[in-house]
């Protein structure tokens, strides 16, 4: 396994980081986890040179803490950097701070987090952390010995990112980073921000949620076939986040013991500016690609926002997008039924086309929002 410092502490974190958000479950419930089996090859990933471990509040409906905590006895605590979330989305008042804080304690088991992160900062969230006291309350737990690291993990806008990083001396931070999304929330920009500051960058969804290896176009495939040094679509990926030495692990998701074992293998020998001109070219062209068989070219410039009903737009054509794209991938279904909130599904829009005046880019909005409706939510 491949290393990098944490320069905060000099610590040695494995570049393969195991994220507990897709473990194993049963029948297809994502709230009932295969506990055997995710603690298999949790224990398995760790015995094999991991040692950064991710779960959050809210993954498999709480089970993935649970999951995590069991895994780590029997001496498996202590080999690992054990990273968990506060999750700002359920805190509704100061109080609830302690609370949340003791029930991850609880579920997990342990005595303490080694890297706690405040859960997916946005505007919405930001105003959550101020109302409910929520940063010195995790200060306190940190010089308490309960936490180790305080960071954060995003999901909003560049420029917020910037803001986010110059407003408090955080630990390390946790952003979403793949060759499709170099542009996308933080990105590649954001990546350099953080490091340039100092500030340690974890990545995840770095195959964006499988569908960058999941039901590969074949337009996709020819071109990872002509590549003169031949490797799986996850490699690739897996290569493009490793090549920046800004990253300090990158987290993935995995569902089976074949994903663990060819993720271990790949980050393993994926060495930080190793890619060629003629292989940065290549993903670059595989990019491209994706993007031509995208049906709206929809830019998230959110020129059609607010929407009077409420629909969050550019998140519904990013779906739209995506099922196509992807290869009408099921993942994609999950996603939207999981983190799609119900108040801003397409379902609710009432066609007053006052979006489609707005957008620069002279889309079908209202058509697109119906198929979405029609793909995610009819559909199921």
């Amino acid at each position: 396994m491949n290393y990098r410092t944490f320069q905060l502490t000099g610590e040695k974190i494995s570049l393969l980081g195991f994220g507990a958000m897709r473990l194993p479950v049963i029948d297809g419930d994502h709230t009932r986890v295969d506990e055997q089996e995710a603690i298999a090859m949790i224990r398995k990933a760790i015995d094999s040179g991991v040692n950064y471990v991710d779960t959050g509040f809210p993954y498999h409906g709480g089970k993935s803490e649970v999951a995590v905590g069991k895994a780590l006895k029997d001496g498996y605590r202590e080999k690992v950097l054990l990273a968990d979330k506060f999750p700002l989305f359920s805190a509704k008042s100061p109080e609830d701070v302690d609370s949340l804080f003791e029930k991850q304690m609880e579920r997990l088991d342990t005595d303490f987090i080694d890297m706690y992160l405040l859960h997916n900062i946005n505007k919405a969230h930001l105003k959550v952390m101020k109302a409910c006291n929520v940063l010195p309350q995790i200060e306190k737990k940190r010089d308490e010995g309960r936490i180790k690291h305080i960071g954060f993990s995003f999901h909003d806008e560049l420029p917020l990112f910037k803001e986010v990083i110059d407003s408090y001396p955080w630990a390390f931070c946790q952003i979403q980073l793949n060759y499709m999304d170099v542009n996308f929330q933080a990105g590649l920009e954001g990546l350099k921000y953080a490091a340039s500051k100092g500030i340690p960058v974890v990545i995840m969804e770095p195959l964006k949620g499988g569908k960058l290896t999941d039901s590969v176009p074949d337009e996709i495939q020819r071109l990872w076939d002509g590549a003169a040094v031949k490797r799986s679509p996850a490699e690739w990926a897996f290569r493009w986040v490793a090549d920046f030495p800004e990253v300090l692990t990158i987290l993935s998701g995995m569902s089976t013991m074949e994903q663990l074992d060819e993720n271990l293998s790949i980050l393993s020998a994926a060495e930080a500016s190793s890619l060629t001109i003629d292989e940065k070219a290549l993903i670059k062209d595989v990019s491209d690609a994706y993007n031509r068989i995208t049906p709206y070219s929809c830019t998230s410039c959110r020129y059609c926002m607010p929407c009077a009903s409420g629909v969050n737009i550019p998140e519904s054509i990013q779906f739209r997008n995506d099922w196509e794209v992807y290869n009408h991938n099921d993942k994609l279904t999950d996603n939207f039924n999981m983190f799609f909130p119900r108040t801003e599904r397409p379902s609710n829009c009432v066609e007053c086309g006052q979006c489609e005046e707005k957008c620069p880019q002279s889309l079908s909005i209202i058509k697109a929002l119906s198929e979405t409706t029609v793909i995610f939510e009819q559909a199921s």
